[in-house]
């Protein structure tokens, strides 16, 4: 077992049987079960609370929720940056979590005084006369979000790689409890996201805001004082020093070196050696990227800046090579939250009535979440021992042919979102109901379709993502890893905005001057050939990951034997 670097609580070198292992990881599973239960309803929802309750009018409610989630993703890379250089990932969970409690707090106290609030007003109908938000519960407004942001960013940073740190990836046996902890990672948020859009949503309708802030500061501290009461059990890593410098040290000296000739063969050199005494871990020296070798190449000069290692140079090549799966996830996962606004603005136009059961459209959140739990146990208790054996991969098949299934996946749901779009506006046509809002007579459940496969995308393409960031990057830099891929789904936002601002710019050529998603309602909006248009971005999108994907260097073999099939195609 490799255990370079990695430590118990009072610094000592681990003993396998005592520390880490899935015993350990359940205590991450569980924290981030807590978290997830108060923060997705709150995220879906921090748009209608800042409209009804802040009255803070609709541009500004989307532009701050929409900023609300740039700003957790850039403290991610904070809380990522401070775990790998400077003190450990469960330290950072301990310094940071509670800024997301005391966030809570105080939006619960806020919305509990009527004094740190607007006075109630129909926002629907005298908007222009609610008294908005201002002045110092403003700002107490934006410190209560960006607390729970610094929060909740540094702890996504920390959590998932700290789980996946009471693993030895060396270990064939623990390298496939390895890739089964982010199958039950993501089936925590899951589970999380079930109870909190069922509970945490009711006390927000029922019984008010400051309930439902109240109770989810509850469950976050409760989540985090059980985390922080697992400290023996756990395995942690010693801080590396800063990745970034590492890397920027890297391109400093091969652009120096530029015009150097390039040595047939890198030997490992001293610093090396020494680098392995500090707990450094040791990469081997891979092909391709070549220009960045030259940073190893001793012209005389010593120093960190002039003469880097093989490891360094190798750490470069890593996040370089990460560069395009990650733009092309951004440009992949853009339709999904697309899909998820629009499909519930249709829904509040269609028949919500089921019987006599009232279906609200952000019910409709429950499927995929449901459906990801149920296909993540299976997939994880009897697909991958099927898919091993025929494989020869400890995971059952490579996160790369997962991430590709759930890209096609998405695909597939914009295809179907907007056949099923295009039948509502035939409705509205035929009822003659352009000029309104709601009434339309079809049943809301026809939206479950592209729901039920956007519960697939997230059975695939979302654990496979965060194992693919986290298990290709260096130990000493796992947490950026991490936090990069939160920077995908927080980028595909914003990316999903200004979509929607350069499709209404390019199609405003009618009479009225107005873009396919620029109607007075969305019944007289063309939202089944924005859908279209989508689905034509998935399919290019995934072509364009396949390239990549298919001559990406494996860091992490996953194979337990040579038996494995690594050609995507072949799979897809």
């Amino acid at each position: 077992m490799e255990t370079q670097g990695i430590v118990d609580w009072r610094g000592n070198p681990i003993d396998k049987k005592k520390h880490g292992g899935v015993r350990a990881a359940f205590f991450t599973q569980f924290m981030e079960t807590m978290t997830t239960i108060g923060y997705i309803p709150s995220s879906f929802n921090l748009v209608t609370y800042l409209h009804d309750i802040m009255h803070t009018g609709v541009a500004k409610s989307s532009t701050m929720s929409t900023n609300f989630t740039g700003i957790t993703c850039a403290f991610a890379l904070l809380g990522a940056f401070l775990s790998d250089s400077y003190t450990t990932r469960f330290k950072t969970m301990l310094i940071f979590g509670p800024f997301q409690f005391v966030g809570y707090g105080l939006l619960a106290l806020q919305a509990r005084h009527p004094s740190l609030h607007p006075p109630h007003c129909n926002t629907s109908d005298q908007l222009n006369d609610c008294q908005r938000v201002h002045g110092f519960n403003l700002v107490l407004l934006y410190i209560g979000l960006y607390t729970i942001a610094l929060g909740e960013g540094c702890m996504r940073a920390c959590l998932a790689p700290f789980g996946g740190d009471q693993f030895d990836s060396q270990d064939p046996e623990e390298s496939q409890l390895q890739s089964s902890f982010f199958n039950w990672f993501t089936f925590s948020i899951g589970v999380g996201g079930f109870i909190g859009l069922i509970f945490i949503v009711w006390l927000e309708n029922n019984k008010g805001w400051d309930y439902s802030f109240g109770v989810s500061a509850l469950l976050f501290l409760i989540g985090l004082l059980v985390l922080a009461s697992g400290f023996p059990l756990y395995r942690n890593q010693k801080s590396e020093g800063s990745p970034l410098t590492r890397i920027l040290q890297v391109f400093v000296s091969a652009f120096n070196k530029r015009n150097l000739t390039m040595p047939e063969t890198l030997e490992d050199l001293k610093l090396d050696e020494k680098e392995q005494t500090l707990h450094m871990e040791k990469i081997s020296h891979t092909k391709g990227l070549r220009f960045l070798d030259k940073a190893c190449i001793d012209d005389g000069k010593s120093g960190r800046w002039s003469l880097c290692t093989v490891t360094q140079v190798e750490e470069t090549k890593i996040l370089f090579r990460m560069v395009p799966i990650f733009l092309t996830s951004v440009l992949t996962y853009t339709p999904t939250f697309l899909l998820l606004t629009f499909t519930v603005q249709q829904g509040n136009t269609m028949n919500t009535k089921v019987g006599k059961i009232h279906i609200s459209p952000v019910s409709l959140f429950l499927i995929p979440i449901v459906l990801q739990t149920v296909i993540l146990v299976v997939y994880d208790r009897f697909f991958v021992p099927f898919a091993r054996r025929m494989t020869g991969y400890s995971s059952g098949i490579t996160y790369f042919q997962r991430i590709g299934i759930g890209f096609v996946v998405i695909t597939i749901a914009t295809g179907i979102a907007a056949i099923i779009e295009r039948k509502r506006l035939k409705i509205v046509e035929e009822n003659g109901l352009e000029d309104l809002g709601t009434g339309v007579p079809m049943s809301v459940l026809w939206l479950s379709a592209q729901f039920l496969f956007l519960g697939i995308t997230d059975a695939t393409a979302f654990p496979g993502l965060l194992e693919f960031f986290n298990s290709e990057a260096s130990r000493g830099m796992k947490s950026l890893g991490t936090a990069i891929f939160w920077c995908t789904l927080g980028l595909s936002s914003l990316m999903g905005t200004l979509l929607i601002d350069i499709v209404n710019k390019v199609t405003r050529h009618s009479a009225e001057g107005k873009g396919w998603l620029e109607g007075d309602t969305l019944n007289q909006s063309r939202v089944d050939l924005f859908y279209w248009l989508l689905f034509a971005h998935g399919g290019v999108t995934f072509l364009i990951y396949l390239y990549f994907a298919k001559r990406y260097v494996y860091r992490c073999d996953p194979r337990i034997n040579n038996a494995g099939n690594t050609n995507l195609i072949v799979v897809l």
